[in-house]
């Protein structure tokens, strides 16, 4: 029906029409899949979660006399330096290093990144290898995104198309990257936003692609390869959504550019440090079939109840639940009623979804037609056999 040099054109005279994912499911409902194929031009997906394979590659720019920094700490927070002289990559699930008896610091990587992006003064203090080319041997400053060159975030794996739900089988409190999990099925927790989450609207990767512009932490940002972990083979129902963790997608974005409403850090009690992430995705409407992939509702999509009491890589399931039933906020489990909380944040992912819908309204933002499709073949490797030297 169209093609996204068209849509482009649209979005440059500020006449495209564009609905966010749950504004368009509405309308569907309402008018059908024809009318709304006519229609509108573009969709957008959003979502605000947790995203601990993340992380900012930071250039410091030479001091004088130089140093060939080999080990650095950014309020405390270790950043790998094991590439050029001030070159460095800060994890956003690193943690802050701790003095022995010193009182726990829930902080890592993730809100010293937050804080750059606002502006905030971050401490460093750097060890260099002593050279010719080299001669500085030790390091220590205040800097802020604007004190610093290369600042932008690139993240291996984000925006999982579909998770799990998590419970507690067990007799004693976990404590999970999704959370606290209450003994004997105390609570249940999810962290994918169902049907407005991005992957979920685009279940065979027709439309997102190495190359797809995107909103990244309230800037534009880029897909730049599969993520890790990158699970496309995942079992799937026969509208083609996983009934589990399936694709993912690696990210690039200036973090100059960014909004630290959309890129905060945060701290799981017992577990570590994270940053949550606002990640938004432009669907073009192409023809009526995105339009189709596009519809699907909550009551449509599953998740897995996994119960994380049982210490193994592959868990034992209480079955599938969907996200519909995760949303009412309880459902049942061997007969059993369960509390349900979300651990993305609904809400701020319908405005990413909306702030993006905003962004190409106003002609601020294109599309970007993928320079090359993600994998859809991979198959996902375990570790079960160590070789001993």
């Amino acid at each position: 029906m169209r093609t996204i040099a068209e849509i482009n054109d649209k979005i440059n005279r500020k006449k495209a029409v564009v609905l966010t994912a749950q504004e368009l499911k509405a309308k569907v409902a309402e008018e059908g899949v024809t009318s709304v194929a006519k229609e509108v031009d573009v969709v957008t997906t959003g979502t605000f979660e947790p995203m601990e394979s993340s992380g900012a590659v930071i250039n410091l720019g030479h001091t004088d006399p130089p140093i060939k920094i080999r080990r650095c700490w950014l309020d405390g927070v270790p950043a790998y330096s094991g590439f050029g002289a001030v070159d460095l990559y800060l994890g956003a699930s690193c943690p802050v290093e701790q003095k022995e008896g010193e009182e726990l610091k829930e902080r890592g990587g993730g809100h010293v990144i937050e804080d750059l992006i606002a502006g905030k003064l971050v401490q460093v203090r750097a060890q260099g290898q002593v050279t010719d080319c080299y001669p500085r041997g030790t390091f220590e400053a205040a800097i802020t995104r604007e004190t610093i060159n290369q600042f932008y975030l690139f993240n291996p794996r984000n925006i999982y198309q579909n998770f799990i739900v998590g419970v507690n089988g067990g007799e004693r409190m976990l404590h999970t990257y999704l959370g606290p999990l209450h003994p004997r099925l105390g609570n249940a927790v999810y962290s994918n936003a169902g049907a407005i989450s991005p992957l979920l609207n685009d279940p065979d990767l027709q439309l997102v692609g190495i190359g797809t512009r995107i909103f990244l932490g309230g800037g534009v940002g880029y897909v730049t390869w599969e993520g890790t972990q990158h699970f496309p083979l995942q079992k799937r129902l026969p509208n083609r959504t996983p009934v589990g963790p399936a694709a993912t997608l690696a990210l690039i974005g200036d973090a100059k550019q960014m909004d630290s409403r959309w890129v905060r850090g945060c701290y799981f009690k017992n577990y570590g440090p994270s940053l949550m992430l606002g990640v938004g995705v432009p669907l073009p409407i192409l023809n009526e079939e995105v339009v189709v992939r596009c519809a699907v509702e909550d009551k449509d999509l599953v998740a897995p109840i996994v119960d994380f009491s049982i210490p193994r890589r592959v868990r034992p399931t209480f079955g599938l639940v969907s996200y519909a039933q995760l949303k009412s906020g309880r459902i049942v489990i061997e007969g059993r009623t369960v509390r349900v909380a979300p651990l993305v944040s609904l809400y701020l992912s319908i405005q990413v979804a909306q702030e993006l819908k905003q962004w190409i309204e106003a002609g601020n933002f294109n599309l970007t037609e993928p320079v090359c499709q993600i994998p859809t073949e991979r198959t996902f490797l375990p570790q079960n056999r160590w070789t001993e030297f």
